[in-house]
């Protein structure tokens, strides 16, 4: 029987492509036996959030995490590790607090957390009538005559309709940003915001805000948590409400500080593949959410692809940024230093969502990269992650867009993030050992395919 180049070609392309799709999925059980089972990266973030705690970018404390990314980092395996110099803002909390009070009634303390960067009172009761508008529209159409002199409250809640979390975090994102600059342009004292929080509790959050480079006065803006919020706007309905709010936060200028960087050398050629995370975290709680699990996971992926002897075609790198969450002064370091450098990255992943269930990963990148990683979407399907539509990147590797770098962030299951995020409450007993290991073998398997396939 004749058969022919054309007839027997799709046969022969079919075996071939079986055969490495069976390839790429006995290797993807690897990556995950070996986390799954021998992985230190629980302990790893028991070490960091319990011996080392929470870790503002400028503090004493970060730098003791960058000593331990160093440590850990060797560990791991890595050939080489280093820190990279970056300069970064130095801000304070110092005491605070806030007390409100109706015409006839007495103080009463609330909850409260200032926002990162902003200035406070300089340990001076700052007393003032309280004025509550839902929403920036409403804001806008009060005269100034309405706003100067009092403590504007801004109670705009967390859209729950959104069922990624994600999407209420960003909407409510602008109050928590510019609320101070807004109200302050009007004359207002101080500003008080609702919490971004997907929760009803009374927990307050923190956050980074900022004041416009026109802004004259740079006032205080504080967060309350839900309960406390909805408490409030009910009282103003029928009474004046009077709040003295007593802050020492202040910005204490910039200092040199690091990120911390580990490798192992690709065996093909130098191009670099990164896998990241963000070092510091805010002043409360132990930032083992946000983002000691992203570290922890990153440096996991060194040390699964060392373990299994895995012959990685392009150099893997680990960054461990600084100042992601009042600055973003590593990543931006990072970017520059790379471009001046002419270093080519093929790709970088960050995980920053948390240490909670894979679901999938998110993409920046050309259609035809985009295109690429969703094909191999049978691969992860075993592994619970299945989500490859979303358009975003981590903070910290966004400033390597411009340079044509393809980005991507690991997905995960987003309903109890924005309940702790920012807040006393992210402490390392909220993170589940199995979520978070899953997520680090989520980000192996997709390394492991871009270093064989780019």
């Amino acid at each position: 029987m004749k058969i022919t180049l054309i007839k027997i070609l799709p046969l022969f392309l079919g075996g071939f492509l079986f055969a490495q799709n069976t390839a790429d999925s006995i290797q993807f059980k690897k990556i995950s036996d070996e986390i799954l089972v021998n992985s230190p990266a629980y302990e790893n973030l028991r070490d960091l959030t319990k011996n080392i705690g929470h870790r503002l970018s400028g503090s004493t404390a970060y730098e003791k995490a960058t000593d331990w990314a160093v440590k850990k980092l060797e560990e791991a395996g890595a050939d080489k590790v280093w820190k990279e110099e970056v300069m970064v803002p130095v801000w304070v909390r110092g005491k605070e607090s806030l007390q409100i009070k109706t015409a006839n009634g007495k103080w009463k303390p609330l909850r409260m957390l200032s926002l990162g960067n902003s200035e406070g009172t300089k340990g001076k009761n700052l007393e003032a009538e309280i004025i509550v508008v839902k929403n920036k529209e409403d804001f806008d159409k009060l005269p100034e005559v309405n706003v100067k002199g009092k403590i504007v409250f801004f109670n705009y809640a967390f859209n729950q309709k959104f069922i990624n979390t994600g999407n209420a975090y960003v909407d409510a994102g602008m109050y928590r940003r510019s609320a101070a600059s807004w109200a302050g342009k009007k004359g207002a004292k101080a500003v008080i915001i609702r919490s971004l929080s997907s929760a009803l509790d009374d927990v307050p959050h923190t956050g980074a805000m900022r004041y416009d480079k026109d802004d004259t006065a740079k006032i205080p803006v504080v967060a309350i948590g839900p309960k406390s919020a909805d408490e409030l706007e009910e009282t103003l309905k029928t009474e004046k409400v009077f709040a003295k709010l007593n802050s020492n936060c202040t910005m204490k200028g910039e200092k040199p500080s690091h990120s911390v960087i580990g490798e192992i050398t690709g065996n093909k050629d130098q191009s670099v593949i990164v896998v990241s995370g963000h070092l510091d975290s805010w002043d409360v709680g132990e930032g083992a959410h946000d983002d000691g699990t992203g570290i922890v996971q990153s440096i996991e992926v060194l040390r699964t692809f060392k373990k299994l002897g895995i012959k990685n075609n392009h150099t893997i790198r680990v960054v461990c940024f600084a100042n992601e969450e009042n600055g973003v002064r590593g990543g931006n370091q990072y970017a520059e230093n790379i471009r001046k450098k002419n270093e080519k990255h093929i790709f970088a992943i960050e995980s920053d969502g948390g240490g909670f269930t894979p679901r999938g990963i998110a993409l920046v990148m050309s259609p035809e990269k985009r295109k690429e990683i969703q094909s191999w979407r049978n691969l992860f399907l075993p592994y619970g992650v299945h989500h490859f539509e979303y358009e975003y990147a981590g903070t910290d590797i966004e400033p390597m867009k411009k340079l044509g770098v393809p980005l991507a962030e690991l997905v995960v299951d987003s309903q109890r993030y924005f309940d702790i995020h920012h807040t006393p409450e992210d402490t390392f007993e909220k993170v589940n050992r199995r979520e978070l290991l899953l997520g680090a073998v989520a980000m192996g398997q997709l390394i492991w395919m871009v270093d064989r396939n780019w």
